[in-house]
């Protein structure tokens, strides 16, 4: 839908506000590619560069706090979003040239209206705030007139848009034709016929068949864009035969870690804490004499057994209580007995023997964590020099031959997983590498570093044939089989319409009642419910489905109840949806009609200009 006066306003405000608090920005200070200052003109008037930059980095940021990660000029690109933008501001100078030729145009009391209406220029009173209106436009790069006048430009284009969309109401009839189907409730029962009730063979392809199936399934058989790239990396692992670890480095190690190594014996305890010893003593009693259990006394104080558990501990964790409870049997319960909080009962659950693991038995362990840690210590001490010679003009290839770093080459896709490209840095830096860029070291997150070049950028394309050869005779197979299975479900929809039940003709039936035609059904394919608003009560269709085929009978048509109080929500819905089409469809041919009796002229140079100072 076209932008009413408080999206407008909102648009240019965000501007100044991704700039004056995240620190974009400044446009008004840039000089795009030495003097550009505008990408063309919509009748008399200029389509400015500063206005383009504005609203596409304005449009980046957003996408940036909506996804939570950056986005590059490639990847605004990718999206399409600098031609969205361009294309919105071109529709901007558009209405702008429109009201100058109409002579439509607000006063200096609309502005300060919206001035004030501003949260960002307001005070901590809720009245407009001088110095924070200042503030704020000169963080943009801005001057107050500038910005004021932005702001009269687009109550003017308001007031355009809102006099061509004004009263555009829809007839009872429209609104009634489209409750009645959106609201329209179906009830059909299918069933599913699997490839096991296939009663015909599948011969053997041809050559022509299977090239058939593969012009006429590109899309399976294409790869997604392709990145050629170069990178150089190091791991801990690939230096782990190069580092030594001396005996006493290991003893050391030992002695640190020594409670790790040596554990005392220790027991699984619940403990219930009470008020008072008597209270204590007395559910001690009954858990005796059988009269209880712990679990009944655990419930009785309102408590569940997790509120209990203390995990595994040893005796000294336990204090005075410690000798008691580990001189008991599992399920034993022991106390009263002391507790920081009061007196308590102690439940064992298990015994964890005692473990002594000697410095020859940690030996192994000790040096694959010592090794491992020097490792990433000397890729750490290494990572600085690497991005000096990277700075200085090495290749990927140069720090290949004069370090450790190993190098390699991939073709990397969104889909690519293995090696390096298990890593999430690499993916990330992958993604993001455009033509052009230097290799810089980034970090694989295991201690280790790389850094890539994008060496080729390849689009779209389909794999060749003899490479995908298998995956198309699969395709082709599981074609023929959902293809008889249909035909073979033509015959028995055939008999289902004449009168004949799912379960007289061998299948197993599944029933819906009162759905419309927005209904999900778990594990079923839209195409029933296709189908189901497709056929008159009585009849009967078969139709591809997931492996096989699917057999759908309609069973009877509910039609929408337009007095029912309960569609009245929908009917808004539908009534505020229907209007947002048609209001956007005005607006565009609005738009439109504009540009071509003005004229539209756009300096692509200009424009390359721009987005080369963007990043």
């Amino acid at each position: 839908m076209a932008r009413g006066k408080n999206g407008i306003t909102k648009y240019l405000v965000w501007g100044v506000l991704i700039a004056s608090f995240l620190g974009f920005g400044a446009f008004g200070t840039v000089n795009f590619s030495g003097g550009v200052t505008e990408l063309g003109h919509v009748g008399d008037t200029r389509i400015t560069a500063n206005d383009y930059a504005r609203a596409l980095q304005s449009e980046m940021r957003a996408f940036e706090a909506q996804s939570g990660q950056p986005m590059t000029l490639e990847q605004a690109r990718q999206f399409g979003l600098t031609d969205q933008v361009l294309a919105q501001v071109v529709t901007n100078a558009a209405l702008d040239d429109e009201t100058a030729r109409l002579g439509l145009s607000v006063g200096d009391e609309r502005v300060a209206a919206e001035l004030r209406d501003i949260q960002a220029f307001q005070g901590s009173d809720g009245s407009f705030d001088r110095t924070a209106y200042s503030y704020a436009l000169q963080n943009a790069g801005l001057d107050e007139a500038e910005f004021e006048e932005s702001v009269r430009r687009d109550s003017a284009r308001s007031l355009l848009q809102a006099a061509v969309l004004a009263g555009t109401t829809l007839p009872d009839t429209y609104m009634d034709t489209l409750v009645s189907y959106v609201a329209e409730e179906r009830s059909f029962t299918f069933a599913e016929i699997g490839p096991d009730a296939l009663t015909t063979e599948i011969g053997e392809p041809s050559d022509e068949d299977l090239q058939a199936t593969y012009e006429s399934n590109q899309d399976a058989f294409t790869l997604p864009e392709t990145k050629a790239i170069t990178y150089a990396w190091i791991t801990p692992d690939m230096i782990v035969d190069t580092v030594e670890v001396s005996e006493d480095a290991l003893r050391a190690a030992y002695e640190e870690r020594r409670g790790e190594f040596n554990l005392p014996e220790r027991r699984l305890v619940e403990r219930l804490i009470f008020s008072n010893e008597e209270t204590a003593q007395s559910a001690a009693d009954r858990i005796a004499s059988g009269e209880a259990d712990f679990e009944t006394i655990v419930e009785e104080r309102g408590l569940q057994l997790m509120d209990t558990d203390m995990g595994d501990v040893d005796q000294g964790a336990l204090g005075d209580a410690g000798e008691a409870v580990f001189a008991a049997e599992v399920d034993d319960v022991v106390g009263p007995a002391p507790s920081p909080l009061g007196p308590a009962l102690y439940r064992v659950n298990g015994v964890l023997a005692e473990q002594i693991t000697s410095f020859e038995e940690a030996e192994g362990d000790l040096r694959d964590s010592l090794v491992l840690d020097r490792a990433r210590r000397v890729i750490a001490d290494m990572t600085m020099d690497v991005d000096d010679e990277l700075a200085g003009g090495a290749t990927l290839e140069e720090l290949a031959q004069d370090t450790e770093m190993q190098l390699g080459q991939i073709d990397w896709t969104d889909t690519s997983d293995e090696d390096i490209a298990a890593y999430e840095s690499f993916r990330s830096a992958a993604a993001a590498v455009a033509e052009g860029d230097y290799p810089t070291v980034e970090d694989l997150g295991d201690g280790g570093i790389f850094a890539l070049r994008l060496d080729e950028l390849r689009g779209p394309a389909p794999e060749p044939f003899d490479a995908v050869e298998d995956e198309v005779r699969t395709l082709w197979e599981q074609q023929q089989i959902t293809d008889a299975l249909v035909a073979q479900g033509n015959s028995i929809a055939e008999q289902l319409a004449g009168g004949q039940t799912f379960v007289e003709l061998g299948l197993e039936p599944i029933e819906e009642a009162g759905l419309t035609r927005n209904a999900q059904i778990d594990g079923v394919p839209a195409a029933v419910l296709e189908a189901a608003f497709d056929l008159e009560p009585g009849q009967a269709r078969s139709i591809p489905g997931d492996g096989g085929a699917l057999v759908v009978r309609l069973d009877e048509i509910t039609e929408a109840d337009l007095g029912d109080e309960q569609l009245a929500g929908l009917v808004d819905q539908l009534r505020d949806s229907a209007a947002s089409s048609v209001n956007q469809d005005l607006y565009g041919m609005l738009a439109s009609d504009i540009q071509t009796r003005a004229g539209v002229t756009v300096d692509q140079s200009a424009v390359n200009a721009v987005l080369t100072n963007i990043r």
